[in-house]
């Protein structure tokens, strides 16, 4: 196969998959990794970006083929793939393209078998390599910081928030950090705040998460704050007001100023939730995990953390090299407040780095992408030919998760 081949990336997110052909799109598409049923369609269910065709998303109830960061619920990834793969999303060809498919860290031998059996029993794939989302994430970072010997990675995600560090492009498994903290929680922790203090808006995950996508914000003082939102009119500067959609004439809610919602003639008829503290104080659990009873070092003191565990000639290199990833690393401040908070943690002597990518959501399957044109990238995957002959024995020895 020449160097400039087509191969598929798949990298299969609890939350969402990035999908597409490494080679003719600058960018994948993003597809919820999901199947969700609408009140107002019950009979259609709607497998990922089928939801845009959805008149109304209020209420959608969910069905997720990963729980707790682990693939679970067969039936329902399947139906997503067979949708990804079909003329309708992204039509491929596992005869003649080579796959490359994302799966979490540690996962489960049992999952990992039943993988690799579906793609090259069903989808009858004739070159197979399987990896974790952060492996890929590396090599993308290590490919355009070529001086870089070390990696550190910090990927905040649906279910989990993983600290990886990289040592000349290996992972190191002591070093590796969970928080048992990701977006799913912060949008749940969001809803229960909401529904105390507001609305019952406990079955709207949907319209929810984008409240707080488009209304949360990493805090760089908390409790400064925490004083301005005690404060009343136009001293609250954190205080907004957030417009429900109504799924006839808007799609989508937005964020306003109060004041912008006393001159709107619309207000009558919109209905708005107010949002104050709840903006920086939910996705600040991802530094203080224990604020919600999970007894967890948070995002910064991981980090230093998993360093301290690496040989000690690799510290300043990790500490110049922190990589966010992953969707929760969207919030506005947040790779200031962890460039921050780490710095204070570090020895005096060390400088501290942390990049955060454009686009932090796309950029393993990037590296799917660049990683798919390296000279050495066949000789990395497992044939449908070998599998055939030597089993799921080969598929654990190669594919190091």
């Amino acid at each position: 196969m020449n160097v400039n081949r087509e191969v598929f990336v798949l990298d299969n997110g609890a939350c969402t998959a990035k999908v597409g052909f490494c080679n003719n799109s600058e960018h994948p598409r993003v597809i919820p990794n999901c199947i969700m049923k609408a009140k107002s369609e019950r009979r259609r269910p709607f497998v990922g970006d089928q939801l845009e065709d959805c008149r109304d998303a209020s209420g959608l109830f969910y069905i997720l083929p990963f729980q707790k960061g682990y693939l679970v619920n067969w039936d329902v990834q399947k139906n997503v793939w067979d949708y990804i793969f079909s003329k309708e999303c992204c039509p491929v060809n596992f005869i003649e393209t080579p796959l490359i498919v994302t799966e979490p860290y540690f996962n489960f031998p049992s999952v990992q078998e039943a993988m690799t059996e579906i793609f090259f029993e069903e989808y009858e794939c004739n070159y197979l390599l399987r990896i974790n989302a952060g492996d890929l994430s590396c090599y993308n970072y290590m490919k355009k910081n070529a001086g870089s010997l070390c990696c550190l990675l910090v990927d905040s995600g649906y279910s989990f928030t993983h600290i990886v560090p990289y040592i000349k492009g290996k992972k190191l498994k002591q070093g590796i950090r969970r928080i048992d903290v990701g977006g799913k929680m912060l949008t749940n922790h969001l809803k229960d705040i909401i529904s105390y203090r507001q609305l019952h808006v406990m079955d709207e995950t949907h319209v929810m998460n984008q409240v707080k996508e488009d209304a949360c914000f990493v805090s760089q003082n908390f409790l400064a704050d925490m004083d301005i939102a005690k404060k009343r009119d136009k001293e609250n500067t954190i205080a907004r007001d957030y417009v429900l959609p109504d799924f006839t004439t808007l799609r989508r809610g937005y964020v306003r100023t109060l004041e912008d919602t006393e001159k709107s003639s619309e207000s009558e008829q919109q209905q708005i939730l107010r949002l104050n503290n709840e903006r920086f104080t939910v996705p600040d659990i991802l530094f203080h995990p224990s604020d919600i009873g999970i007894s967890q070092m948070g995002i910064p003191e991981s980090i230093a953390h998993s360093i301290s565990v690496c040989p000690p000639e690799t510290h300043p290199h990790l500490y110049s090299n922190i990589l966010l990833t992953g969707g929760c690393t969207l919030f506005p401040g947040f790779r200031d407040r962890v460039e921050a908070e780490v710095r204070n943690r570090a020895p005096d002597h060390m400088n501290v780095r942390v990049m955060l990518p454009e686009n932090p959501v796309t950029y393993s399957w990037h590296g799917g992408a660049l990683l798919s044109q390296d000279p050495e990238f066949l000789s990395l995957t497992v044939s449908r030919e070998e599998y055939e002959e030597e089993g799921h024995n080969l598929c654990f020895e190669k594919f190091d998760i």
